[in-house]
C-alpha cells in the first residue's frame, strides 16, 4: 500500500484449491466472531489477571522479589517470542486447526498453574501459557482479516477485537481480585478452564482455510526468541547486580549475537519465520513500532498500579481489581469510537492524539504521593489514560494487517501481537529497573524495609519505606509516558496512510 493511499487494499485471494466452497454468514459469523473474541478476551486477561494474585503467590509459594516479576514476564516472552512460529504455523497447518491447538495447550497450562506447588513450576506453567497464546492468537486476528470484507464489516470487526485486547488487560485485573478474595489465587488460573472448553466447543463455527506451502523456520524461532530472552534477563539483573556483573554483560553480548543471527536467517532463507519483506511498507512498519512501545507502557502502568494499591494503599485484591474499572470504561469507549472514525480519519490522526493523553495520564500518575486520593487523583488519571491508549489500538491493529496478501496475514497479525507483547516484556524490565533503583536511592533495600517494617509494626520505618517505594513507581512512570511519546512521533513520522474505506461493496475475503 503506497503511502498516500485512501483505502485499504482487499488482500490478493490465495489459491483456493482445497478450500471450503462456503465461509460462515449470518448468525453462524456473529457466532465466529464470538469465539475469536471469547479466546482473545481469554488470551490478554491472562496478562493481566496474574497481577492481582502477586502478593499472595509471593506469600503462599516463597517466592522472592527478584523472582515476582518472572510470573507475568514468563507469559509475555513466550508469547510474544513465539508469536511469529504461530503465525507461520496458521498459514501452513490451517488457521482453525492451530486455533484449536493453541486453546488447548493454553487450557492445560492454566490447569498446571493452578496446581503449581512451587515457584519453578509456576513459572514453568506461565511460560507454557505463552505458548498457547502464540500458536491462537495470530490465527484469531487472521480468521477476522480473511472472513471479513474491507471497510465497515471489518472495521467493526476489528473494533470488537481491539476492544477485546484492551479490556481483556482490565478485566483480568478485575477478576483476578475477587477471585483471589473470594476464593484463593489458584482460581485465576482454573477460571480460564470453563472459558477455553467453550472456545473450543465454538471452533465448530469456523471455516477452516487454506495451507500454503512452505516449512517451519526452527533457526529463526531459537535464535528470535533466544535473544529476547537473553535481553530481558539482562535488563532484569542488571538492575539488580549492577550493568558492568560479569552475567549481565554476558546475557547482552549473547543477545546481541543472537538478534544478529536471527537476522541474518531471515534475509538468507526461503521460508523466513519473520519476511523483512513486510517492512517495506512504512505504515505497517510504523503501526509494529508504535505498539512495541504501547506495550512498554501499558504492561508497566497496570503492574506498578497493582503494587502501588496494595502495598502503599492497603487495597484489598478485589478492591484494586474494582479500582482498575475506569481502564475498562475508557477503553471501551475509545476502541468503539475510533473503530468508526478510522473511516472519517487519517491513522495518524486518531493514534497520535490517543498517545498523547495516555502520556498526560502517565504523567499524572508521576505526581502519585503515599497519601494520594482515589477519586481525586487515581480515578481520572486511569480514565485519561485509557482512552488515550483505546483511542491508538484500533489504527494500530487495522494498519497491521492492511494491504497484506492473504498468504502471509497470519504473520502480519503475528508482528503486531509480537510488538505489544515484546515492548511489554522490555518496558517492564527496564521500568522495574528505575522504580527499584530510584527507591533505593531513597532509602536503601526500600522494598525489604517496607516488608520488614510492616511485619514488626515499625511505622517510621513503614512510612519512608512507602515513601521511598511510591517515589520509585513515579519515576516508572515518568518512563513509561516517555514511551507513548515516543509512539507518538513514530506515529507522526511513519504512518501516513488514510482514512479506511467505508463502501461494503468491496468484494469480501472469506476464510478458505
Amino acid at each position: 500500500m503506497s503511502a498516500d493511499s485512501t483505502a485499504v487494499t482487499a488482500p490478493a485471494p490465495a489459491d483456493t484449491a482445497g478450500a471450503p466452497d462456503s465461509a460462515p454468514r449470518g448468525r453462524h459469523l456473529g457466532l465466529a466472531l464470538f469465539v475469536i473474541a471469547a479466546a482473545q478476551l481469554m488470551v490478554v486477561l491472562d496478562g493481566t489477571i496474574t497481577n492481582i494474585a502477586l502478593p499472595s503467590i509471593q506469600t503462599a509459594l516463597d517466592v522472592s522479589d527478584a523472582n515476582l516479576a518472572w510470573i507475568v514476564n514468563s507469559y509475555a516472552l513466550a508469547f510474544g517470542g513465539l508469536l511469529l512460529l504461530g503465525g507461520r504455523a496458521g498459514d501452513l497447518f490451517g488457521r482453525r486447526r492451530m486455533f484449536q491447538l493453541g486453546i488447548a495447550v493454553f487450557t492445560l497450562a492454566s490447569l498446571l498453574g493452578g496446581l503449581a506447588p512451587n515457584e519453578g513450576l509456576l513459572i514453568g506453567a506461565r511460560v507454557l501459557q505463552g505458548v498457547g497464546a502464540a500458536v491462537a492468537a495470530p490465527s484469531a486476528l487472521a480468521l477476522i482479516a480473511t472472513t471479513f470484507p474491507e471497510g465497515k464489516p471489518r472495521n467493526k470487526a476489528m473494533g470488537v477485537y481491539a476492544a477485546m485486547a484492551g479490556i481483556g488487560a482490565t478485566v483480568g485485573l478485575l477478576l483476578g481480585g475477587i477471585l483471589t478474595d473470594a476464593l484463593d489465587w489458584r482460581w485465576v488460573f482454573f477460571v480460564n478452564i470453563p472459558i477455553g472448553l467453550a472456545v473450543l466447543a465454538g471452533t465448530r463455527t469456523l471455516v477452516e482455510a487454506e495451507r500454503h506451502h512452505g516449512r517451519l523456520d526452527i533457526p529463526g524461532t531459537v535464535t528470535g526468541t533466544g535473544g529476547l530472552i537473553a535481553l530481558v534477563y539482562g535488563i532484569t539483573r542488571g538492575g539488580e547486580h549492577g550493568w558492568t556483573d560479569a552475567l549481565t554483560l554476558t546475557c547482552f553480548a549473547v543477545a546481541a549475537v543472537l538478534l544478529v543471527v536471527f537476522l541474518l536467517v531471515q534475509s538468507r532463507t526461503a521460508h523466513p519465520m519473520m519476511p523483512l519483506g513486510l517492512f517495506r511498507d512504512r505504515n505497517r512498519s510504523g503501526s509494529y513500532a508504535t505498539m512495541l512501545f504501547i506495550g512498554a507502557g501499558m504492561m508497566a502502568t497496570f503492574y506498578f498500579l497493582t503494587l502501588y494499591l496494595q502495598l502503599i494503599l492497603g487495597y484489598s485484591a478485589v478492591k484494586t481489581g474494582f479500582a482498575n474499572l475506569p481502564f475498562s470504561l475508557g477503553m471501551g469507549v475509545a476502541a468503539t469510537v475510533s473503530a468508526k472514525l478510522v473511516t472519517r480519519l487519517a491513522p495518524r490522526l486518531i493514534a497520535g492524539p490517543g498517545l498523547l493523553i495516555a502520556a498526560v495520564g502517565m504523567f499524572w500518575f508521576a505526581t502519585l504521593t503515599p497519601d494520594s486520593s482515589y477519586a481525586g487523583h487515581l480515578m481520572p488519571a486511569m480514565f485519561v489514560t485509557a482512552l488515550g491508549l483505546g483511542m491508538s489500538f484500533v489504527p494500530m491493529t487495522l494498519g497491521a494487517v492492511s494491504g497484506v496478501g492473504h498468504q502471509e496475514t497470519g504473520i502480519a497479525s503475528a508482528l503486531l501481537n509480537t510488538a505489544q507483547q515484546i515492548g511489554g516484556a522490555l518496558g517492564l524490565a527496564v521500568l522495574a529497573t528505575i522504580s527499584t533503583s530510584a527507591a533505593n536511592d531513597r532509602l536503601p533495600d526500600a522494598a525489604a524495609s517496607f516488608y520488614r517494617a510492616a511485619a514488626t509494626q515499625d511505622h517510621g520505618l513503614l512510612a519512608r519505606a512507602a515513601d521511598a517505594m511510591t517515589h520509585g513507581y513515579t519515576m516508572a512512570f515518568v518512563g513509561a509516558g516517555a514511551m507513548f511519546l515516543a509512539g507518538l512521533v513514530v506515529t507522526g513520522l511513519a504512518v501516513t496512510a488514510g482514512k479506511q474505506r467505508t463502501d461494503e461493496a468491496a468484494a469480501p475475503v472469506h476464510l478458505g
